[in-house]
């Protein structure tokens, strides 16, 4: 499947479910079913599994789909048909949705847009069932994501806009607050695109500790890249190399895939400045990295720099990359 096919559901279905999520209920939405009892030892069993997973470094987390599917099949039926408190349930409906989350991205990462909407979706309603407002955010802002990965950035920004209205963690509003000025640069509006990125570095300072495990990651590398790559797209080509190189420094090691990424941006960072060696460079190291971690998507946005790189095959580096490509 082509990485930007998307499934059947609208854009403007999913407007109107993030509408519909933004303006609904707090009250949560556990029940209590009839079947057999559900301890509190196996909720935390079942915790732990999913966090040790989720926790695992970039290049082991491509052998664990099969492990997070069985993991959240689990805990479905065990919504559907156990027995447990309402603590319990609220707890479960929570875990179903970093589940739903942790296997839509790997769905996404391999081009299967379809599977990874439909598992945002249902992390979407467990969010919403375990009275979980910057979860639900969190699920919206990845199907917000996903809407720009295909442009359609109508679609996104009117999401995201949604999203922010509940979203309370600094951390989560920082988040948010990055893939708007993405999606909004991409449409050109620069004044929304720099209140934006202000929001987003004024939250990312007041983001203490205390942060959902969804957007415990976000930094000043993801803060240096995307305000980079949201400058990019207006023109301002200096300073975004600057930033995404910057954001790409500050990376740990633990977010490979992520580099793998960041490194594609600042690739073509330099073919925008038609600086074809260093653009050669960072795209070989983001291959290789995406190649070696199993990241289909890097390996796309590596891909799609090729025809870039056409003109400049006796730049150094060139045919190495195009070769390597090939391969």
């Amino acid at each position: 499947m082509d990485r930007r096919t998307f499934m059947t559901i609208s854009g403007t279905t999913l407007a109107t479910l993030a509408a519909d999520w933004a303006a609904g209920p707090a009250t949560a939405l556990a029940q209590v079913h009839d079947g057999k009892s559900i301890s509190e030892e196996f909720v935390v069993l079942l915790e732990g599994t999913a966090q040790r997973l989720a926790g695992l470094a970039t290049e082991e987390r491509q052998h664990t789909p099969a492990l997070l599917d069985a993991c959240l099949s689990t805990v479905t039926d065990l919504l559907t048909y156990g027995r447990y408190t309402p603590a319990l349930g609220l707890r479960l409906h929570t875990l179903a949705a970093s589940l739903a989350q942790t296997i839509a991205w790997h769905r996404f990462d391999l081009g299967r847009h379809t599977h990874a909407s439909q598992y945002w979706i249902a992390g979407l309603h467990n969010a919403h069932a375990a009275g979980d407002h910057d979860m639900g955010a969190a699920l919206l802002g990845d199907l917000a994501y996903q809407a720009a990965w295909r442009r359609d950035h109508t679609t996104a920004a009117g999401i995201l806009h949604h999203a922010l209205t509940r979203a309370a963690n600094p951390a989560a509003r920082c988040l948010l607050q990055l893939r708007l000025a993405r999606t909004l640069a991409a449409q050109g509006e620069r004044r929304a695109v720099l209140r934006a990125l202000s929001a987003a570095e004024q939250h990312l300072s007041d983001a203490g500790t205390e942060r959902p495990a969804w957007c415990a990651w976000v930094s000043e590398a993801d803060l240096a890249v995307d305000s980079g790559q949201a400058l990019l797209d207006l023109g301002d080509t200096g300073r975004a190399h600057q930033l995404i190189t910057e954001g790409e420094r500050l990376l740990p090691t633990a977010r490979d895939k992520t580099r793998g990424v960041f490194l594609a941006y600042r690739a073509a960072g330099y073919l925008d400045l038609k600086e074809p060696e260093p653009a050669a460079v960072a795209a070989t190291q983001s291959l290789l990295l995406a190649r070696r971690i199993g990241a289909p998507r890097c390996v796309s946005l590596v891909d799609d720099l090729l025809p870039r790189f056409q003109p400049y095959q006796q730049a150094q580096g060139v045919p190495e990359l195009l070769h390597l490509a090939a391969a």
